[in-house]
């Protein structure tokens, strides 16, 4: 009697975990589809940028951009990577793209610092933006909105285990990945810290959405570029970067389903150069142009990238960075319920659902605001 009741708990419990594990896949995959929507038109607003720098020249403004070439330009160039196999083979790629990430915050902190310098002073407050600019409700809903921003940064984390199963050992993967992990968030957090706070001192209460698309600076014009440029490529890499295991769970989910299909697990030896071949394979080659193209269709119905951005990071943050780890780790660890550190858990998990809560209330009035002024497929920048 008592083995079949432990049999029974067990069996309850692996249902439980079943349950979660498919959840937590869920909103994994939704997210990464999520934050590549996002990159699309980001891109194409730096590449937009690039263009209004010469409306400015030219007719001081009054030459408007469509966004559409530019996120279908985008588009095409990731159909072209996607069809590149698997996550190791483009580390070059992520190289780059890092570099890439370095450069154009470097050119914003620097620009930023010569904009206090010119101004003689900080602008803005410890506040935030003053009442009058904006209204009290509004302020609040900004101020939610920040937080979504701010979730947006953890959407990395999703993508570390695929990036640690490329890592060669001895190191261990896991001890390797957690010095770079360090690192990197260490220099990004000094890097993006340092941006936010000079711009909100160079402008103040009249800071652009985006430093460099929303041209809070307009010269030197051939520094903006580069940085915009800089933009592009880093967003490339990170588009390659979150869909790459989207990729291989769908593509592993069809083999296991058809076996026997050729459309599905036939490769194609196509020369390239000596002895080298690539391995085209249909449904790959089907599945992920579909797939960029839905991205890229999505991207020109909904060209509003900051809200957008909010809203995915507001969305991925509770579950994907806070709760599924807390749960792993309380089992791993076999933490007793109401013990001091399962309660500390517990509540830090809680205070990260409300933060989820209120940025995806302000981002959802941030995007119903954005689409009273968008047109799909007809906005200008």
């Amino acid at each position: 009697m008592v083995e079949n009741t432990a049999a029974l708990s067990l069996s309850q419990q692996d249902s439980d975990f079943s349950t979660e594990f498919k959840i937590c896949g869920f909103v994994h995959y939704l997210n990464l589809s999520g934050v590549v929507i996002g990159y699309t038109i980001a891109s194409s607003n730096s590449m937009m940028a690039i263009r209004r720098s010469n409306c400015f020249n030219k007719s001081g403004g009054k030459n408007p951009c469509r966004m559409n070439p530019y996120i279908i330009a985008f588009g095409i160039t990731e159909i072209i990577l996607s069809q590149i196999p698997d996550f190791a083979q483009l580390w070059w790629l992520f190289s780059v793209a890092a570099v890439m990430s370095f450069t154009y915050s470097s050119i914003v902190l620097g620009l930023s610092i010569a904009k206090v310098a010119e101004n003689g002073k900080f602008k803005g407050s410890l506040t935030g933006i003053s009442i009058g600019t904006v209204t009290q409700t509004q302020k609040i809903w900004r101020s939610f909105q920040a937080l979504g921003d701010i979730a947006f940064a953890y959407s990395y984390i999703i993508s570390l285990i695929e990036i640690q199963d490329t890592i060669k050992s001895p190191p261990s993967e896991a001890e390797t990945m957690r010095k770079a992990t360090l690192i990197s968030v260490a220099v990004t957090t000094l890097f993006y810290m340092l941006c936010g706070c000079f711009g909100y001192a160079a402008f103040g209460d009249m800071s652009p959405k985006d430093l460099l698309t929303g041209f809070g600076f307009y010269s030197p014009y051939w520094l903006l570029d580069i940085a915009n440029v800089a933009i592009v490529i880093h967003l490339v890499g990170a588009y390659q970067i979150h869909c790459q295991p989207l990729f291989a769970f769908i593509e592993k989910a069809a083999a296991q389903r058809f076996p026997d299909s050729e459309f599905i697990s036939r490769e194609i030896k196509i020369p390239i150069s000596g002895s080298h071949f690539y391995n085209l394979n249909l449904f790959r080659l089907v599945w992920r142009t579909c797939f960029v193209i839905l991205t890229t269709v999505i991207s020109m119905l909904l060209p509003f990238f900051k809200d957008i951005v909010d809203l995915l990071g507001a969305l991925g943050f509770w579950p994907l960075a806070v709760y599924f780890p807390v749960e792993i780790y309380v089992a791993q660890k076999k933490i007793p319920k109401w013990s001091t550190r399962w309660l500390c858990l517990q509540l830090l998990s809680a205070a990260c659902l409300i933060i989820t809560i209120a940025a995806a209330a302000g981002s959802i009035a941030g995007v119903v605001g954005d689409l009273k002024s968008v047109k799909p497929f007809k906005t200008f920048y």
